[in-house]
């Protein structure tokens, strides 16, 4: 008896080890992908909006970086901000928001 249940058993365990993908991990590869290409269209959204944000005067990549992480995602929303909150960015002086002031 208990070798027909270990013969059992072992032809449970050599099926499942033929067959090592289920459809469970089929399903998270597939969501895996799916979220990796959402994840990689916004960060070439993102990189775009940043390049964007350089061709300002004044405006290099990283202060591009940091205004986009600041919330300003676009050239106008730049120029229309508030003085004081174009200083509250990290990596954004004085002589930066004159010249963008300028631009109004």
């Amino acid at each position: 008896m208990i070798s027909k249940f270990l013969s059992k058993l072992k032809s449970i365990l050599l099926k499942s080890s033929v067959s090592p993908e289920t459809p469970l991990k089929k399903e998270k590869k597939a969501t895996k992908s799916a979220k990796t290409s959402k994840t990689k269209t916004k960060t070439a959204k993102s990189k775009k909006n940043i390049e964007t944000l350089t061709s300002l005067p004044g405006v290099g990549a990283k202060s591009a970086k940091a205004l986009y992480e600041a919330g300003f995602k676009t050239t106008k929303a730049v120029i229309a901000a508030d003085e004081k909150d174009l200083l509250a960015v990290s990596g954004v002086g004085v002589n930066l928001v004159k010249k963008l002031k300028k631009l109004k």
